[in-house]
C-alpha cells in the first residue's frame, strides 16, 4: 500500500514561490511516475504536472506550464513541485499522487495509484 503526505503549503501573496514536497512510503516509488492533483473551491480535480520514475520526462497541465517544475529525489522516496510566479487562481488544496497515468493530456492513477490529504495553498492578490 502507498502513503503519501505532502508539505510546504502556505498562504503567499500574488508572484510570490512555494516549494511543495511529497514523502512516499512504499518500496515502489522509484518505479513510479508520481504526480500532483489540484482541487479549487468549487471545481473539479485538475491535473498539475507528473514526472516519470528515472525523471526522463515531465508533464505539465496547461495552467501552470512555464511557472511549475516537477522533480523528484529516489533515495528519498521524495517528489517536488517548485511553483514560482504563483497567481490568486493557483489558490487550490494540492494532492500528491502516485502511479500516474498519463497520455495526450489526460491523467489517470494506475494499480498502486494513491493520494495524499493534502495541502492547501492560498494565494492573495
Amino acid at each position: 500500500q502507498v502513503q503519501l503526505v505532502e508539505s510546504g503549503g502556505g498562504l503567499v501573496q500574488a508572484g510570490d514561490s512555494l516549494r511543495l514536497s511529497c514523502e512516499a512510503s512504499t518500496r515502489f516509488f522509484s518505479s513510479l511516475t508520481m504526480g500532483w492533483f489540484r482541487q479549487a473551491p468549487g471545481k473539479e480535480r485538475e491535473f498539475v504536472a507528473a514526472v516519470t520514475a528515472t525523471s526522463k520526462f515531465t508533464y505539465y497541465g496547461d495552467s501552470v506550464k512555464g511557472r511549475f517544475s516537477i522533480s523528484r529525489d529516489n533515495p528519498k522516496n521524495t517528489m517536488y513541485l517548485q511553483m514560482s510566479g504563483l497567481k490568486p487562481e493557483d489558490t487550490a488544496v494540492y494532492y500528491c499522487v502516485s502511479d500516474v497515468i498519463y497520455h495526450q493530456g489526460s491523467a489517470s492513477l494506475g494499480s498502486f495509484g494513491a493520494w495524499g490529504p493534502g495541502t492547501q495553498v492560498t494565494v492573495s492578490s
